[in-house]
């Protein structure tokens, strides 16, 4: 008879080649390096053990043919000291065997200790399981946002790791979009593009800082959610740790934003690398300074040679992003399962804080290649 039981380091290598093929979709065996990390990431990372725990499906023949991955985060809510569980890595083979294998994995997770279970990256499938299971979709957290700055550049990184022509295409891309771009004013806003001279921030200054002094700035900027992360400073040095090992994406940018009076309103953090569309990891603000940090973010962005931006939107800032010509796309879910109603009816009205740190896109498993 099938099981499910906690991960141990000897699963590690059928793991890691189940991610290979299930969700890479590559026929290769998995490298050394990606048990590694999966090892740091799953048993050794802060907080990891204990009664909670990632869990594998193993068939009646001893083989494991299942996994979902659990990353844990603390939060606090009220002044409440809680434990989120993360799922991350969902993935089940030989479903004509034991067709409710994910199903049971997924129970088996949601019926952890945690106080609340979610994730960010959940596909069409896993919705479906996670609803069946009392699960909820947060819409308001489900969307990515995408906003194009060197458009030429732009529709050629989108298409360059498919085709070698699209490289080639890059000089005149960039001739392209050094004509249209100065033909913008920084008071004009285009779907297509932002001006030369960038967005137009007003008097607002950015100030590039590092993961430290990033760090420290998180939790006066999220003060304002009830439910929020609560991390030591061990586990958020590990996370800024891994998410900084990530080259195909470019350098990791910290960004410190500070209003005309020198009051510090914001701060955000983004993958950087000419010519490409950088990835957003994380934007924080103080309420009613979402707008002018953005536009710092476009600013900053476009200074660096970005050819666009995207990343994964919360809440707060939807408002400020709706008039700034910022495009929004659905590419995987955010949902929730809680046993207390309380915590529940705060994630359903926007009341936490989720996705970026505070989810899976800092891992490495999202955005990596191993060799």
């Amino acid at each position: 008879m099938s099981v499910i039981r906690a991960l141990q380091g000897a699963d590690l290598p059928a793991v890691a080649n189940m991610f290979q093929r299930v969700l890479l979709r590559e026929r290769t065996e998995a490298p050394a390096s990606l048990v590694e990390y999966m090892k740091r990431f799953y048993l050794d990372a802060p907080g990891c053990g204990d009664d909670l725990r990632s869990l594998v499906h193993v068939n009646n023949d001893g083989r494991v043919s299942g996994f979902v991955g659990v990353h844990v985060l603390p939060m606090t809510f009220n002044g409440r000291q809680l434990r989120a569980a993360i799922c991350s890595s969902l993935m089940v083979e030989d479903h004509e065997h034991d067709p409710l294998a994910g199903a049971r994995l997924l129970k088996a997770y949601l019926d952890g200790p945690q106080d609340i279970s979610f994730s960010e990256t959940a596909n069409d499938i896993s919705v479906k399981l996670w609803t069946r299971l009392r699960g909820v979709v947060l819409p308001q957290y489900s969307l990515d946002w995408v906003r194009v700055m060197r458009p030429a550049a732009f529709m050629l990184s989108l298409s360059a790791n498919r085709m070698a022509l699209a490289r080639m295409l890059n000089p005149l891309a960039r001739a392209v979009d050094r004509f249209y771009c100065s033909r913008m004013t920084s008071s004009e806003r285009r779907w297509s593009g932002v001006a030369v001279d960038g967005a137009g921030h007003g008097a607002f200054r950015t100030c590039e800082i590092d993961s430290h002094t990033f760090a420290k700035l998180i939790e006066p900027f999220t003060a304002q959610f009830t439910l929020r992360p609560d991390w030591t400073e061990d586990q958020l040095d590990h996370i800024l740790t891994d998410a900084a090992q990530k080259p195909d994406l470019g350098e990791l940018v910290y960004v410190c934003v500070t209003s005309p009076v020198g009051t510090n309103v914001g701060a955000f953090a983004y993958y950087a690398r000419k010519y490409e569309i950088g990835r957003v990891l994380q934007i924080l603000a103080l309420p009613g300074q979402a707008g002018s940090v953005i536009d710092c973010l476009i600013d900053h962005a476009a200074a660096r040679g970005v050819s666009g931006l995207r990343g994964r939107i919360q809440p707060a800032l939807l408002e400020a992003m709706l008039g700034r010509r910022i495009a929004f796309l659905t590419v995987a879910s955010t949902v929730v399962h809680s046993r207390d109603p309380e915590l529940l009816d705060a994630m359903k009205n926007s009341h936490v804080f989720l996705n970026g740190l505070a989810g899976e896109q800092w891992s490495r498993l999202i955005g990596s290649r191993f060799s």
